[in-house]
């Protein structure tokens, strides 16, 4: 039976698992790119000469530090993408109940279409990471960070760290957006699915509280310490706060939505319309917003660690060190940015029959449109507030101890760069599967859902 539900969820849901293989992909890539480049920065096979030359670059350290942060990212992404996926299933979880399905069954069903997902984005990824890892060697060569003489090697060990992050992420995160709806008795399943759940559960809401003062208390501590202490802790302040907002997310957004709807209800009944909708699903829309504010934060902070410098001392660093952080930072940016989208673009599809619905009372495609915009507009500005704190948060200590001074400097070309790059993100991941979706007649979009 378990085999059956996890067939039927995966055509029945084909947008969500699609996206849940799409994130996939692109973890996997980045995870086997960076694990290649920890294979062929590493000792063994290494002249001792480009061995030593290697080492007085820090390349091995970045090299570890680089992988670190490839898992983190992923576990971040994939788990994200995969609990959207199986909260958009809690209607079919409630009529399963409702027929005699056993939460084990339920949770059993989760796991194997995780596992399905998972699997062959996973081996994709893998083998697609070569391409970016010889990219990234050779850029390492020419800038005299590896010796021309080092060998490029391609990882085989990539493999299964790819299939062991992406497998039992997924399978983790889909059981655990499972259990507790899979757990509800069928009559208050079906209640809950049809109203939404609108309270955040009794571990998730301290968890997140904790995480965020923790961040806030780190921050603090570091602005206490040596330059390289509050450099070597920074990244911790800001995974602390982007853990935090992924716990947090619906409380987040939720008040965030009621502020922007006071400021712009005046525009017309499509931007009331989209407050409403943000405000009453909060839960669906925060999953955007959190891989949304990791692009923010990430990318704002490693930004604004080199324009900083560059303004202060007349130089951003050695140019082979540079120019690692900034490929570093421009593929974590991008492989978030592709999850965001993902993310979006998974919410809208999945709202087609809401769009029908409202095609269907009356509305005009164009406020459809409008509609969506203002959805985007709301998750863009949220997520560019709440990621612009956090990085600069992460960077009072490391900038206060170089500089003296904890506000950065980054010029508003780049501000602007970074905010209008967000917004344009989630118009366009929100925009075309409503366009797509517009192409088709409600009554055969109602038919079919």
């Amino acid at each position: 039976m378990s085999s059956g539900l996890a067939r039927a969820a995966l055509r029945g849901h084909r947008p969500a698992f699609t996206g849940t293989a799409v994130a996939t992909l692109f973890a996997a890539t980045v995870l086997g790119a960076s694990m290649t480049m920890l294979t062929a920065t590493g000792a063994e096979g290494v002249p001792p000469a480009a061995r030593q030359a290697m080492a007085a670059h820090g390349v091995g350290d970045m090299a570890i530090v680089l992988l670190l942060g490839s898992v983190y990212m992923s576990i971040f992404v994939v788990a994200s993408t995969m609990g959207t996926a199986v909260a958009q299933q809690h209607r079919e979880f409630a009529m399963l109940r409702a027929i005699g399905a056993r939460p084990w069954q339920i949770r059993r069903a989760t796991a194997a279409q995780a596992v399905a997902a998972a699997v062959p984005s996973a081996l994709a990824g893998w083998a697609l990471g070569g391409v970016p890892a010889r990219w990234w060697f050779d850029g390492m060569v020419g800038h005299g960070l590896v010796p021309r003489e080092v060998p490029f090697r391609f990882s085989w060990a990539a493999l299964p760290v790819c299939l062991a992050v992406a497998v039992v992420t997924s399978a983790i995160a889909g059981v655990l957006a499972a259990s507790r709806f899979a757990a509800l008795r069928p009559a208050r399943a079906l209640q809950e699915a049809a109203a939404g759940r609108r309270k955040l559960g009794w571990l998730r809401l301290p968890l997140g509280l904790a995480a965020m003062a923790g961040g806030v208390i780190l921050s603090r501590l570091l602005a206490g310490q040596s330059a390289e202490e509050a450099g070597q802790g920074a990244f911790l302040v800001l995974l602390l706060f982007c853990v935090g907002v992924g716990l947090l997310g619906p409380r987040l957004i939720g008040p965030a939505a009621w502020l922007v709807s006071r400021l712009i209800g005046r525009f017309g009944s499509a931007a009331e319309l989209a407050m409403q909708n943000v405000t009453t699903q909060s839960r669906r829309f925060s999953a955007a917003v959190v891989p949304l504010v990791l692009v923010v934060a990430f990318g704002t902070t490693k930004i604004a660690v080199h324009t900083t410098a560059q303004h202060r001392t007349g130089s951003a660093g050695p140019a082979g060190e540079v120019w690692l952080d900034y490929i570093g930072t421009g593929l974590y940016a991008g492989f978030a940015a592709i999850a965001a989208a993902n993310t979006l673009a998974m919410i809208t599809a999945e709202r087609r029959r809401d769009l029908a619905l409202l095609r269907l009372v009356g509305s005009h495609p164009r406020q459809v449109r409008a509609m969506a915009a203002w959805e985007a507009a709301v998750v863009a500005g949220t997520a560019l507030v709440l990621g612009t704190a956090i990085a600069l948060f992460t960077l009072a200590p490391l900038l206060q101890k170089a500089f003296g001074d904890a506000l950065p400097y980054l010029p508003w070309t780049t501000a602007g760069a970074i905010a209008g790059g967000t917004l344009l993100l989630a118009l366009l991941a929100t925009g075309l599967p409503v366009h797509i979706n517009l192409r088709r007649r409600a009554a055969e979009t109602l038919a079919a859902a």
